[in-house]
């Protein structure tokens, strides 16, 4: 409650001071002007904090790194070519200049670190399942005889409560004619075909993910997601492509995403000796709660910010990674700016070589490591928030090395305090932006000469 309580009144303290475009403490260039151009500078943000705190040091580093190979070193070297490899008149965030290598170049990395895990997951998966089928020896559900007291309590009423499977069944269906006449009404683009395809090939895809990632605790439906999203933007063609593939790639991400979160929610029950029926009651519940109180809330975020804005506070990088993917499905690699193809190829490559070094090499070796998909996130975001979380994964290692025991029980409760605080702000803000009540201050800064 101290953090939450510190988090909070930091946020509402900054805010007095951010009364304009790129104003208050979030942009204080800490390690000088020509470091904050480059986006590098502490924002004084306790999420990020936060976070940092609650990420691995490995994160945290490839965070780091990518902000350092990206914004330190490539972006200054391609925007010295400008005249060369991209028109100087284009604006920076057009798609054919910089921006373009900063999208693709992240799209890139996320793809190879993407299929290596997808398809390493995939044959895991294949190969226990074909280890199951090929051991001929029945075996019965429990060896009671091995078993503790509890475990056997736990199954006899997980068994007991069991869900049956003409609900599922029904259920599915039910949900899928909906979604077979609403979804093209809301998004013309998107053929009712094209849903019936999706949701005829969800049950197969979302089994192989639930089980993956019992495996290996790893949920790859972004990744059947970014499949589909290149598969439909491609059959979609030019006109309606880029809206079909972001749309089917959402609905196959959905579907398969649930299966493997439903797992975790089941296997959690099980462990708690709660009925699956009570437990998927209380899920249809909150997804209907969801349902009013989501829309609700993202239009009230969306009205009061500047969502989307490259250069704002809430760039939604995601949104213009996922969007570029899909115009990279409809157009190919016309797409892309000079040399960008090639500098996609190489990042591409350097993921998955990142994945077979950890994987293979020793553990000791292999911790160093850097991963791709973190390293991916600056490249279009920005270094501050690297910066920020760093600064929470160097507080967790100092607080480690004075009270290593303390440190274990708090850190969690610390680095929650500090995002919920935070996050919590983000409320008054909204109703005083609706309200149209500016803070009364902007902090900026500039070089005097």
């Amino acid at each position: 409650m101290k953090f939450f309580s510190i988090s909070f009144f930091w946020s509402f303290f900054q805010w007095f001071y951010s009364g304009g475009e790129k104003c208050g403490f979030s942009q204080f260039p800490t390690f000088g002007l020509k470091a904050w151009k480059q986006s590098f500078y502490l924002d004084f943000s306790a999420t990020y904090i936060g976070a940092g705190m609650i990420c691995s040091h490995l994160v945290n580093l490839s965070l780091l790194l990518g902000a350092v190979l990206s914004w330190g070193v490539m972006w200054p070297l391609i925007t010295a070519r400008k005249g060369n490899w991209f028109p100087s008149t284009l604006s920076e965030s057009s798609m054919k200049s910089l921006n373009g290598y900063k999208v693709f170049i992240s799209i890139a990395l996320i793809l190879g670190d993407g299929l290596y895990n997808f398809l390493k997951i995939l044959f895991f998966t294949i190969r226990s399942i074909s280890i199951r089928l090929n051991n001929k020896e029945p075996k019965a559900f429990a060896d009671t005889q091995n078993q503790a007291l509890d475990d056997l309590q736990r199954n006899e009423l997980f068994v007991r409560e069991s869900i049956p499977v003409w609900v599922a069944c029904v259920g599915y269906t039910l949900f899928a004619i909906i979604s077979i006449i609403i979804i093209p009404l809301m998004f013309p683009e998107l053929k009712w075909y094209y849903v019936v395809v999706a949701y005829l090939l969800a049950p197969s895809l979302g089994f192989c993910n639930a089980y993956g990632a019992g495996l290996t605790d790893m949920n790859m439906a972004y990744n059947y997601g970014k499949v589909a999203l290149f598969i439909l933007a491609a059959l979609a063609g030019k006109e309606s492509g880029v809206v079909a593939g972001l749309i089917g790639c959402g609905l196959i991400k959905s579907i398969v995403s649930i299966s493997s979160d439903l797992m975790h929610d089941f296997k959690t029950g099980q462990l708690t000796l709660t009925s699956p029926r009570s437990m998927l009651l209380s899920q249809a519940i909150g997804t209907a709660i969801g349902c009013v109180v989501a829309p609700l809330t993202f239009f009230l975020f969306y009205k009061a910010f500047d969502v989307g804005n490259p250069n704002g506070e809430f760039k939604a990088p995601y949104a213009i990674i996922y969007r570029n993917m899909a115009i990279l499905g409809v157009e190919g690699f016309s797409a892309l700016p000079h040399h960008c193809l090639q500098l996609c190829y190489g990042f591409f490559a350097f993921a998955i070589a990142a994945n077979l070094v950890r994987d293979l090499s020793p553990a000791k070796i292999g911790k160093w490591v850097p991963l791709p998909m973190a390293m991916a996130v600056p490249f279009l975001v920005g270094a501050y928030f690297a910066l920020d979380m760093c600064m929470g994964s160097l507080v967790v290692f100092v607080w480690h090395k004075i009270d290593s025991k303390r440190a274990n029980l708090m850190v969690p409760a610390v680095a929650s305090g500090l995002i919920c605080g935070d996050g919590l702000w983000i409320l008054p803000s909204s109703i005083l932006a609706l309200a149209k009540i500016r803070p009364p201050i902007c902090m900026s800064f500039m070089a005097t000469h």
